[in-house]
C-alpha cells in the first residue's frame, strides 16, 4: 500500500530545505537526499491535508520521465540506493519510492515553464496584452487553444507563500546571463517536445509544464528536483479536450477548482480539504502514473 508522510523526520542527517512538497537534506558536499512528501500546495500555498501515496507517485513519475529524457538533457540523479543513506531506525519502507540521492547542484533562480496550449495564467496575460512573456501570440486564440509551436514562458522563483509572476526572456538574461539563459530555454522546450509527443500517443496532452534546473561545479547544465508530474504540469484527458474551456484535468487542478468556489484570498493558512477531494487527487495522480509511466503502486 502507499504510504502516508506529511513530514521526514531523518535524525543525524542535515536539514536545509523544506520546500513546498520537498525536504531535502545534506548527504556531503557534493549529494543530496530529496524527500517527496504528501503535501499539497495550490496558490502557493501549503495545504493542512496530505494527499496519501502522492509523494510516491510524484518521485515515481519523475524518475520515468528523467530516465526517459536522459539523452536529451541531463539531470540530477545519481542511481544510488536511498536506505543506504537511512538514519539507524527509520522504516526504511516510508523512504523507499519517495526519495533519491542526487547530484548538489546550484539551482537556476528562474521557473522554466514551457507551454503548448493557452491556459491558466498565460491565458489571463493574453487577454490582456495579446502577449505572453513578451512574445506576440495571434490574435483571436480561445482558451485552451492549441499554440502554433510551444513557447517558452519563464517566471520568477517565489519564496514559500509568495507568487510566481511571468516574466520575459530579457529578464531572464538579466537574471543568470545570455548563456545559460539560451541553455535553459533550448532544454525546457525539448524536453517538453518529446514528452507532449510521448503522452498524447497515451491520451494525454501536457498543456504546460514547469522544469527546475542547476549548474555544477563546471557550469554544466542538468535538470533536477520533479519532472512533468501532476504537480508541475497541466495533464489533460485528450478524449475530454475542448478548445473554450478549462478542459478536466489529472493533476491538482481538481484541488485548485474547489478551492474556486471557497472564500478564500489565496494566502496562508490554507483551508482544510475535503476527503472526497483528497481522495479524487489521489486517484487523478495514480491514473497520470499509470498511464503514462505503467506504473501502478500497490
Amino acid at each position: 500500500m502507499p504510504t502516508t508522510l506529511l513530514q521526514s523526520d531523518l535524525p543525524g542527517l542535515d536539514l536545509i530545505h523544506r520546500g513546498k512538497v520537498r525536504d531535502v537534506y545534506a548527504l556531503s558536499a557534493r549529494e543530496l537526499l530529496i524527500v517527496a512528501s504528501d503535501r499539497l500546495s495550490a496558490f502557493d500555498v501549503i495545504l493542512p491535508d496530505p494527499i496519501p501515496g502522492k509523494g510516491e507517485m510524484l518521485c515515481q513519475i519523475s524518475n520515468f520521465w528523467f530516465a526517459k529524457t536522459a539523452p536529451l538533457v541531463p539531470n540530477h540523479l545519481t542511481g544510488k540506493d536511498v536506505a543506504s543513506v537511512l538514519p539507524a531506525g527509520v522504516d526504511a519502507r516510508l523512504y523507499a519510492r519517495r526519495s533519491v540521492i542526487t547530484k548538489r547542484l546550484k539551482p537556476v533562480p528562474v521557473e522554466a515553464i514551457a507551454r503548448g496550449y493557452l491556459i491558466g495564467s498565460g491565458w489571463k496575460d493574453y487577454q490582456a496584452t495579446g502577449s505572453l512573456c513578451g512574445i506576440k501570440l495571434p490574435a483571436g486564440l480561445r482558451q485552451a487553444e492549441k499554440l502554433p509551436a510551444p513557447i517558452f514562458t519563464p517566471s520568477t522563483k517565489a519564496a514559500i507563500g509568495d507568487h510566481d509572476e511571468n516574466i520575459g526572456f530579457d529578464q531572464v538574461v538579466a537574471t543568470i546571463g545570455g548563456d545559460l539563459a539560451e541553455q535553459v530555454r533550448e532544454a525546457t522546450l525539448k524536453i517538453y517536445t518529446f514528452a507532449a509527443e510521448y503522452a498524447a500517443a497515451r491520451g494525454i496532452l501536457i498543456a504546460d509544464t514547469k522544469f527546475e534546473f542547476g549548474t555544477d561545479e563546471d557550469g554544466k547544465l542538468y535538470v533536477m528536483d520533479e519532472m512533468l508530474t501532476p504537480d508541475s504540469s497541466r495533464f489533460w484527458p485528450a478524449d475530454e479536450y475542448r478548445v473554450g474551456i478549462s478542459p478536466p484535468s489529472y493533476d491538482k487542478q481538481f484541488v485548485r477548482d474547489y478551492l474556486e468556489t471557497l472564500d478564500w484570498n489565496k494566502t496562508a493558512p490554507g483551508p482544510k480539504v475535503p476527503q472526497s477531494v483528497i481522495d479524487g487527487t489521489a486517484a487523478k495522480y495514480a491514473e497520470a502514473l499509470k498511464r503514462l509511466a505503467g506504473i501502478e503502486l500497490d
